[in-house]
């Protein structure tokens, strides 16, 4: 993942400490929790995309979808920071066992 992402995250999770009149605990628990606000704000812009709900009609685009996506990612990437100070190592690892997971599932049977 590019390094500058990871600069990034460290600058927001500076910030937010030093905003924050919260204990670590429970900002590190409200900073998890804030990953499901932002993937109600997807669903939202889902169906404000494919106009589900009759009364509000289309109220978003596919491209408030993508940023609500970005903002699943940013907060995640937060609160994995906020976890430990080697979130980049942490992601990376798990990022390679998904990939060779992924590729041990396409692998045809005779090869496993």
């Amino acid at each position: 993942m590019d390094s500058r992402i990871w600069e990034s995250v460290d600058h927001m999770v500076a910030w937010l400490d030093d905003e924050s009149r919260l204990s670590a605990p429970e900002e590190r628990l409200l900073r998890i929790l804030k990953l499901s606000e932002e993937v109600g704000e997807v669903g939202a812009a889902v169906i404000g995309a494919t106009g589900q709900n009759p009364r509000k009609g289309v109220t978003h685009s596919w491209e408030d979808v993508q940023h609500e996506l970005c903002d699943v990612v940013f907060s995640a990437l937060v609160a994995l920071r906020t976890l430990t100070p080697d979130a980049s190592r942490v992601f990376a690892e798990r990022l390679a066992y998904v990939e060779q997971r992924s590729a041990a599932s396409r692998r045809p049977a005779d090869e496993a």
